[in-house]
């Protein structure tokens, strides 16, 4: 018996890269999923207005808003929607935030649409996970201190900047590079 498209669970997937949507929308089509596509924080708003998502997969870092505006307007919307921040640059500030924000997981990037799945039907935390007896390094500290400075100034660089007393294009370039794998 073949579904109906209105018996497939919407879920709305938001990322400034193309290669990687296409991708990953026909693996979610292929998981049962109806998916609707946007590459910023404003094409996305306009389509969960017009038909709020079951689930959501939204990047961190696009051009425009952060996907922290989104997540957060996502729930405000409705607040049943599934949200998974997907990231390339994750930090421990964003993590936190995302979660308090209403987003249900957060996964960094690169993520297989088997872990997005499984972290949007996730109902909540393990405490079975396993707490590493290894230190955060010198540099990853670095960049979740500037994450978190970054985040009390609402993502303004220059004020970002000024906190850290740090010239501002020496924090460009220190944020345009990928953090630190751990």
């Amino acid at each position: 018996m073949e579904l109906d498209k209105d018996d497939h669970p919407s879920l709305l997937l938001v990322d400034d890269d193309e290669t990687f949507c296409r991708v990953l929308t026909k693996a979610l089509a292929r998981r049962g999923f109806d998916v609707s596509v946007a590459s910023d924080v404003e094409t996305a708003l306009a389509l969960a207005e017009s038909n709020p998502p079951e689930y959501a997969v939204v990047d961190l870092k696009m051009p425009g808003p952060s996907g922290l505006v989104l997540v957060k307007r996502l729930k405000e919307l409705d607040p049943e929607t599934r949200i998974v921040m997907l990231t390339g640059f994750a930090s421990i500030a964003t993590a936190v935030e995302a979660i308090k924000l209403g987003a249900t997981h957060y996964l960094a990037k690169p993520s297989d649409a088997d872990e997005i799945v499984a972290a949007l039907q996730r109902e909540g935390g393990d405490a079975e996970t396993p707490v590493t007896s290894q230190p955060l390094s010198v540099d990853r500290l670095e960049w979740e201190h500037i994450q978190k400075v970054l985040a009390e100034n609402q993502g303004n660089i220059s004020a970002t900047a000024r906190a850290l007393k740090m010239h501002r294009r020496t924090l460009q370039r220190k944020l345009s590079k990928h953090p630190v794998r751990e």
